[in-house]
């Protein structure tokens, strides 16, 4: 969390090599949360160009916790996207499309099936949780939702994510 704050107040002084830094750090766990969210990785790629646009241009200040902030950022700047666009290429049409190891495709296949089975909010939890590396309490203010219903949703998440995987 201190290398997000120092990365942050370094690209308030306009050093490109500190948003580089922020870039590459945060990268992959932020475009994870945005996919989950959109389920299209043309728009999710879109939309992480615009959370890093908007870091770049106007750097939030010092907060207590700038990770949660950024997240939330890449929630929201997500949620619109969906708002405003549907997806017109489903899970199945990009089957085609990714070039992995038939077991790590079948494998990331099934749990992307199985997180997509979820409801919305569950699947915006587990992926805060796990990707955005974020507390429940920080899940929770993100959401707009008690702390126990955070808890309790990912824990019902989890548990369905087991059910299904397991069959």
């Amino acid at each position: 969390m201190n290398d997000i704050k120092n990365l942050l107040n370094k690209v308030r002084g306009g050093d490109r090599a500190a948003f580089e830094a922020l870039y590459e750090l945060l990268k992959t766990s932020l475009f994870t949360i945005i996919l989950r969210i959109t389920r299209d990785t043309a728009l999710s790629e879109d939309v992480l160009q615009e959370v890093f646009l908007k870091l770049y241009l106007s750097p939030p200040e010092p907060s207590s916790n700038p990770r949660a902030y950024i997240c939330r950022m890449a929630r929201n700047l997500a949620v619109d996207s969906v708002r405003a666009r549907k997806p017109t290429v489903g899970l199945e049409d990009a089957e085609g499309c990714l070039y992995h190891p038939v077991l790590d495709l079948a494998q990331k296949m099934d749990v992307e099936n199985a997180l997509l089975s979820l409801p919305d909010r569950e699947r915006q939890i587990v992926t805060l949780h796990i990707n955005g590396e974020l507390k429940f309490r920080e899940i929770a203010v993100i959401l707009g939702m008690p702390l126990g219903t955070a808890l309790w949703a990912y824990r019902k998440a989890i548990k369905q994510l087991r059910d299904t995987l397991e069959v």
